[in-house]
């Protein structure tokens, strides 16, 4: 996490919340173009006041608590959403617990008590089309209407299109379904990033001459099953690799679809590690072939395919969304 970046959770005791503060409020599942948008927004606002830019989101996502029995396909988890946000320059987060009660709160108790009382605000940035409160009543023309009673400034920030195509998290979930890398890439100002542990797993990789760093995903993650450039973060390195997403059809037709990563031109241990792997292309779907040399040959065509597309990537930052865990 960027030092001085502050999260502030319920249990966070009111004195240690710094008062006056701009917030930009969402979801911020992605913290994608849209999202960058209403950070921008409240950051200058913050710039304007003298006063801290801090974001106000959820967790868990509001959509997961109402519909508890639906797969909800993340873009970024709460430590991946929170690492996004550090590096755009903002103060802090407020991380809001969703929760019966607060589903409860009608959107004037949420603005007066939560916004007002609590944090103090000052202004506060938000998208065109982000609801809140009890019914999902609150709305930016709520806010805008409030504003001069409660003495805070408030900005409300359009959609942001791509192409004629406006960005939203939900395109950002479809193009990764559909294995359209680049779509999500640009939608999102970077590459599409997933973290965990390193974990074991049946050494297949590596007596085919490819050992594989393995992550067990979120189990409703929907990007599609296939081959993926990618770029490995750890720690202060970037490794370049390529990764399999799925179920290993030529060994393992059943198994629970697994991230297992090659990572080039690397002979040390991951076991145990968090590690971040950032997404730069798709390259091919999952094909079960019908001879372990068959699949060694397209392994290694899918090697240097992913080398070639790699090497015309600009080197990542410590400020780019592969954020190393």
């Amino acid at each position: 996490m960027t030092p001085g970046f502050t999260v502030i959770r319920d249990t966070t005791p009111a004195a240690a919340i710094p008062k006056g503060a701009v917030v930009a409020m969402g979801n911020f599942d992605g913290v994608h173009l849209g999202h960058r948008a209403v950070i921008a927004a409240a950051l200058q606002m913050g710039r304007a006041h003298g006063q801290p830019a801090l974001a106000v989101t959820f967790e868990p996502h509001p959509r997961s608590f109402f519909s508890p029995n639906s797969p909800q396909f993340r873009l970024t988890d709460e430590a991946g959403k929170l690492r996004l946000l550090a590096g755009t320059g903002l103060a802090g987060a407020v991380v809001m617990t969703f929760d019966k009660a607060r589903a409860g709160t009608t959107a004037q108790d949420f603005i007066h008590h939560d916004l007002i009382e609590r944090l103090g605000i000052s202004g506060i940035a938000v998208g065109y089309d982000f609801h809140f409160g009890k019914g999902r009543v609150g709305s930016p023309s709520l806010l805008v209407s409030e504003a001069p009673r409660l003495g805070i400034e408030v900005d409300v920030q359009p959609h942001i299109d791509i192409a004629e195509r406006p960005v939203s998290s939900s395109a950002i979930r479809m193009a990764l379904a559909e294995g359209q890398i680049d779509d999500a890439t640009a939608m999102l100002g970077g590459p599409w990033f997933v973290h965990g542990e390193v974990i074991h797993g049946e050494k297949r990789g590596r007596d085919l001459g490819y050992p594989t760093a393995n992550i067990r995903l979120d189990k409703n993650c929907g990007l599609k099953h296939g081959i993926y450039a990618v770029r490995v973060g750890r720690g202060d390195q970037r490794l370049d690799g390529v990764a399999s997403f799925g179920r290993r059809p030529t060994v393992d037709d059943n198994g629970a679809p697994l991230l297992e990563t090659f990572v080039f031109d690397f002979s040390g241990e991951l076991y145990g590690e968090i590690c971040a792997v950032s997404f730069f292309g798709y390259l091919r779907g999952e094909v079960k072939f019908d001879a372990l040399d068959a699949l060694v040959t397209q392994m290694k065509r899918d090697e240097s395919e992913a080398r070639a597309l790699l090497a015309g990537v600009r080197p990542i930052s410590d400020l780019d969304r592969a954020i190393a865990f």
